[in-house]
């Protein structure tokens, strides 16, 4: 299995001077997108925080004001992804959530803002009462709810990509 997801794109999204990814990788252990730059600049972007911050109208609404807070996608995974012509990627959560497409200029945008963004969004989930953490089903024991992970040993020597693929892209 070959842990590059998309790999050589060389068409920016919707903004020629966007810098766009050489390398996506998709962490399904640590539930991180890796993307490398040209520049060797590499960002992992958690895919709770590429959820929240979806580019797609249930998240964003249709205009100023109309942002649907997203709860309970700490434990948030990406079941696939794939390439939207030259200039994006959609991934599909396992949430079902599977309408945003993020363009290389919004991917840019995230990994230069991310601090930023992440801190709103916690800000935005506070005021809200709100927690990042799903809630348990009614009756569901609550051992092992917010509980630490294991130790370090028991943590793979690798990350498990999600079923990867190279993807060359025409030059």
């Amino acid at each position: 299995m070959n842990d590059t997801l998309f790999h050589g794109c060389d068409m920016a999204g919707l903004d020629s001077d966007t810098p766009i990814p050489v390398r996506i990788v998709a962490h399904q252990y640590s539930r991180v997108l890796e993307l490398e730059y040209a520049d060797g600049r590499v960002f992992r972007l958690p895919f709770e925080f590429l959820r929240v911050w979806s580019p797609s109208a249930e998240v964003r609404g249709h205009g100023p004001g109309q942002e649907v807070l997203q709860t309970g996608k700490a434990d948030i995974g990406i079941a696939s992804i794939e390439s939207v012509g030259h200039y994006a990627i959609q991934p599909q959560f396992t949430d079902g959530h599977a309408s945003g497409i993020y363009s290389w200029d919004y991917l840019y945008s995230l990994c230069e803002n991310q601090e930023s963004m992440w801190q709103e969004y916690l800000e935005r989930l506070e005021a809200a009462g709100a927690s990042r953490h799903a809630e348990p089903p009614a009756g569901a024991a609550q051992a092992g709810h917010g509980a630490v992970p294991g130790p370090a040993s028991q943590t793979p020597v690798d990350d498990a990509p999600i079923d990867a693929r190279s993807v060359s892209r025409p030059r």
